[in-house]
């Protein structure tokens, strides 16, 4: 997982046919920020120049970001090993080798895997990118988690995923950008209400707990509506723990991304005040 810096000088600029989507390519979109921070070329300069803002007030943001990475798809392998053979990613972002259905089928080549996001482009970009010898085993989605039900009962989601079977949920690096108001823990609980019992939740999610002052204070200044970089909130341990209370948290538990089963592939890089990201995976009673 490199960090492609000439892909960044090679990014387009935005096209014409972007407003027929809705998309105001002139404001940052955490989408396409992620994967300018990945090194990808789906962003536009409103994306750049958030993201290099964000890494002038913390220098290891492209450190995070791959980080997080790393831990989704160490989740999903240790998932598909204990018998998850279908995802639902929601907040799933471009595509970004390798993909969630390619980290499970390399385990187990039957998964199934539902990716949804909010963003259209992002939805009609996976269509063209992913594909699969067996199209009906990957779906794509466009729906918000702000609308757990819509997600739930989407003829999509139904056509894609078994719910007599257990599925795993991806909620990685989607949460902090709900804020408060969003009532981000009650979307969770509905999604988790709706799976199948044996279900599993993998979540990832922003945290400045292991900043230094500066560094948290400068953050929480460029989070504000005003600076111009979109709804973002990072959350605490133990606010981030209340998206799990009530299920059985697989071992170590709630930790940085890079102390969640650090000795599997793909092998963290970092150490947790440079990653910045808690982590959790969690069966559904």
């Amino acid at each position: 997982m490199t960090d492609n810096r000439q892909a960044h000088a090679s990014a387009p600029d935005p096209p014409a046919e972007l407003h027929q989507f809705g998309v105001d390519a002139s404001r940052p979109h955490p989408a396409r920020r992620y994967d300018y921070l990945l090194g990808g070329k789906d962003n536009f300069a409103a994306d750049r120049a958030s993201a290099d803002e964000l890494a002038r007030a913390f220098p290891h943001i492209r450190t995070a970001a791959q980080e997080n990475r790393r831990f989704l798809i160490r989740a999903v392998r240790w998932l598909a090993r204990a018998g998850i053979r279908q995802f639902l990613d929601i907040g799933t972002g471009y595509p970004t080798t390798p993909n969630v259905h390619e980290a499970a089928r390399a385990i187990t080549p039957d998964s199934r895997v539902l990716y949804v996001d909010n963003d259209p482009v992002v939805v009609a970009h996976a269509r063209a990118l992913l594909t699969s010898p067996q199209p009906a085993a990957i779906g794509y989605l466009r729906a918000d988690l702000r609308d757990p039900a819509a997600i739930l009962r989407s003829p999509q989601t139904r056509a894609t995923l078994d719910f007599d079977r257990p599925i795993g949920l991806l909620l990685v690096a989607v949460l902090h950008f709900l804020d408060d108001t969003d009532h981000p823990y009650e979307a969770v609980n509905a999604l988790i209400e709706g799976l199948p019992p044996g279900s599993f939740l993998v979540l990832s999610h922003v945290t400045f707990d292991p900043l230094p002052d500066d560094t948290t204070r400068t953050l929480t200044t460029l989070a504000r509506p005003v600076a111009g970089h979109g709804t973002f909130r990072a959350r605490t341990r133990t606010e981030i723990a209340q998206f799990v209370t009530g299920l059985d948290l697989i071992e170590p538990g709630l930790v940085s991304v890079v102390d969640w089963h650090p000795d599997e592939d793909p092998k963290p890089q970092a150490p947790a005040e440079h990653a910045a990201f808690d982590a959790v995976v969690a069966r559904l009673p």
